[in-house]
C-alpha cells in the first residue's frame, strides 16, 4: 500500500502552482497505447505533455496497433517489462490481469477510484479501472441521407439497398451492435435470438462487413450511405467533414467500448507509473481529453463543458439508453456469435 500512496502524494502535486517546483526531472516511463493517429496525438497533447510539465518525468508513447499487439507484447517480456503503464481495451486487460502482467489496485491503495463511475470500476475488475468511454453510433452521409435517422432499423429501409456498411465480428462494433439489438428487442444483451431478425434486415441492405479503409471514408466518399462507428471518432469526423458526416446515438440504444488504464506488473519505474495513472484518471486530464476528442469521461467529478459533454453517451440524456455490457462475458460467446454471423446474418446480404 505504501507504495501507491507514495504516488499519489507526487499527485497531489500536479497542480499549475506546484509545477516550477516538480520539474525537476523525475525519471522516464513508457505509456503503451493505441497507434491511430487521433487517438495517440489528442492524448499526448491532452494528458501525457501536461503530466511531463507537471511531474518532471518523461514520458515515451510506445504506439501499438490494437489491445492484442499490446498483450502479446506483455506476454513477451513479462520476465524483462520495458513498458510502465499500457491503456487498452477491457477485454484483452482482463487477461492481462488474469496472467499477473499488470498491477491489482484497491481503493484503499488508490482513493481516487471511489470518484470513477461504476462501470469503469468493474471493467478493470481487481487491475486497473477505464480510463475512457466510447460508444457505439450510427454515421450517415448527409448529401444523401435527407432525413435524419433515429435508430439502427432505418438501415433496414429498402430504398438503402447495397448502402449500407456494418463492421460485423470479429469486428467488437458488430458484437455491441448485436447486444444493441438483443436488448431492444425484449431480451437480455447475451440473448442473439433476439438480435438475429433486426441483423438480418439489416443485412439484405449491407454493400459490406468491413470497411475499407474505415467506415468514416466509405461514408464520406459516398460508397456507402450508412455504417456504424466508435463516437469519439464520428463526432470528430462531423467536425473535420464540416457536417458531411452525420452522426446518431440511435433510440436502440448505445454500448460502451472502455479502454482501461494499468502499471505493468514488475515494471522498474513504478512509482512514477502508478502517478501517471492517477493523473489520467483525475479530473484534470479527463476533462481536457474528453473536450478535445470526445471520449466520454470515467471521473464522475470530471467539470466537462456542456458542449462537449452533449457529443458523448456520459450526458445526462443519453445515459438511460446505455446497454451494460459483461465484456468478460463477451469475451466467452464471441466465437458463437461470430459463427452465427457468418452462418445467418452475411448470408442475408444481396
Amino acid at each position: 500500500m505504501t507504495r501507491w500512496i507514495g504516488a499519489m502524494l507526487g499527485v497531489a502535486g500536479l497542480t499549475a502552482a506546484a509545477m516550477p517546483a516538480m520539474a525537476q526531472g523525475n525519471g522516464q516511463i513508457t505509456v503503451m497505447a493505441y497507434g491511430d493517429s487521433i487517438f495517440r496525438d489528442n492524448y499526448v497533447s491532452a494528458v501525457i505533455e501536461p503530466f511531463q510539465k507537471a511531474s518532471g518525468t518523461q514520458v515515451q508513447y510506445f504506439a501499438n496497433p490494437g489491445s492484442a499487439q499490446m498483450l502479446g507484447t506483455l506476454r513477451s517480456q513479462k520476465g524483462d517489462p520495458q513498458v510502465d503503464v499500457v491503456i487498452m481495451d477491457t477485454t484483452t486487460a482482463a487477461l492481462a490481469c488474469a496472467e499477473g502482467l499488470v498491477e491489482k489496485v484497491t481503493a484503499q491503495q488508490l482513493p481516487l477510484l471511489n470518484d470513477i463511475a461504476q462501470q469503469a470500476r468493474d471493467a478493470g475488475g481487481e487491475c486497473g479501472p477505464g480510463v475512457t468511454f466510447d460508444n457505439l453510433v450510427m454515421i450517415y452521409n448527409t448529401d444523401n441521407v435527407k432525413t435524419a435517422p433515429t435508430a439502427f432499423a432505418d438501415m433496414a429501409a429498402p430504398q438503402w439497398r447495397g448502402r449500407v456498411g456494418l463492421g460485423g465480428p470479429p469486428n467488437i462494433q458488430g458484437l455491441a451492435l448485436t447486444a444493441i439489438l438483443a436488448h431492444a428487442n425484449g431480451g437480455r444483451w447475451n440473448d442473439i435470438s433476439k438480435a438475429l431478425p433486426a441483423l438480418k434486415a439489416i443485412a439484405a441492405n449491407t454493400q459490406t462487413f468491413d470497411p475499407k479503409p474505415d467506415a468514416v471514408t466509405v461514408v464520406v466518399s459516398g460508397q456507402v450511405d450508412f455504417t456504424t462507428n466508435w463516437n469519439a471518432r464520428a463526432q470528430l469526423a462531423s467536425i473535420q467533414s464540416k457536417g458531411r458526416v452525420g452522426v446518431v446515438l440511435p433510440k436502440e440504444g448505445t454500448a460502451f467500448q472502455i479502454n482501461t488504464i494499468n502499471v505493468v506488473a514488475g515494471s522498474k519505474n513504478a512509482a512514477q507509473a502508478r502517478a501517471f495513472m492517477a493523473y489520467a484518471l483525475g479530473t484534470e486530464a479527463q476533462k481536457a481529453f474528453t473536450e478535445r476528442v470526445f471520449y466520454g469521461p470515467t471521473n464522475t467529478k470530471a467539470q466537462i463543458a456542456p458542449e462537449a459533454l452533449n457529443r458523448t453517451a456520459m450526458a445526462p440524456q443519453y445515459r438511460d439508453s446505455i446497454v451494460n455490457i459483461d465484456w468478460a462475458e463477451m469475451q466467452k460467446l464471441r466465437d458463437s456469435w461470430n459463427q452465427r454471423w457468418r452462418r445467418e446474418v452475411v448470408t442475408a446480404a444481396p
